[in-house]
């Protein structure tokens, strides 16, 4: 129970990796706001936690993170149900991949406006019940293509490394406030693969690698995992866990990457 009296909030939680971070918080004694895109999801989430814990702990709100006329009725709402925030999780985001040359202006500033503009806004929406308080954790989900970029996703490599120097940003302005700014920068999550295919998971994906299969994806980026093996959404959730934890009250500013060796 190592959230035991803290409220948070998950964006991106109606799946994937937001879900799996909800449902660990929830079991670790946390209140929890869920926001996601889908309002379907994230009170399908909501009704499965709060069964599981069998008493209502989760709430669920619709809205896109990048909007903040949508964003701020939908905090509010949570407020009122949970009280002041202590944590955030800002996990929404959308994946596409597609050679630089295609890519429009459209989706070049979609994919900013979600990862950047979306943390950026709930961030702030927050940050002030965290300060009342003298305590709260931010936790950013970045990804090693921020670290180390990668073909045929320039606009998502240039939005988690905007997420990674925004994260060290906050961690600096906030550090004497009892607020710790982390960020977490998954590798290559087995559910991703979904992507390659055009499936949804978690949040808005599009995909479209010609003449690719999710199989070779898969044993390409395997062959170069040290560990030969993909990571699941429960591996980042305990990364989110421990930087949300009391333990984690020196931690600031870092960028915990499970990866596999991926990226070291």
């Amino acid at each position: 129970m190592r959230l035991d009296g803290k409220t948070a909030i998950v964006t991106g939680a109606g799946s994937g990796l937001g879900k799996a971070t909800a449902q660990l918080f929830g079991r670790e004694g946390a209140r929890l706001g869920l926001l996601d895109i889908s309002q379907r999801r994230a009170e399908g989430v909501a009704a499965e936690i709060n069964a599981a814990l069998q008493r209502t702990v989760a709430f669920a709100c619709r809205a896109d993170v990048s909007k903040k006329d949508e964003l701020a009725p939908a905090i509010a709402q949570l407020r009122e149900n949970l009280g002041p925030i202590n944590i955030l999780v800002n996990n929404a985001g959308i994946a596409q991949i597609k050679d630089f040359l295609d890519i429009s202006s459209v989706e070049w500033q979609r994919m900013l406006d979600v990862h950047v503009k979306g943390t950026f806004l709930c961030t702030q929406a927050v940050i002030e019940d965290m300060l009342n308080t003298g305590w709260g954790r931010v936790i950013n989900t970045a990804s090693v293509a921020g670290m180390e970029g990668g073909p045929q996703n320039a606009h998502y490599a240039a939005a988690k490394a905007a997420i990674i120097g925004l994260t060290r940003s906050l961690a600096l302005e906030f550090a004497r406030s009892g607020i710790t700014v982390n960020a977490v920068a998954p590798g290559l999550i087995d559910n991703i693969l979904q992507a390659v295919e055009g499936r949804a998971q978690g949040s808005t994906v599009a995909g479209n690698i010609s003449q690719t299969t999710a199989e070779q994806v898969r044993q390409f980026f395997l062959r170069r995992i040290p560990m030969r093996q993909l990571g699941k959404p429960e591996d980042i959730a305990h990364a989110h866990l421990f930087l949300a934890s009391d333990e984690a009250g020196y931690v600031t500013g870092q960028v915990l990457s499970p990866n596999g060796g991926y990226v070291m």
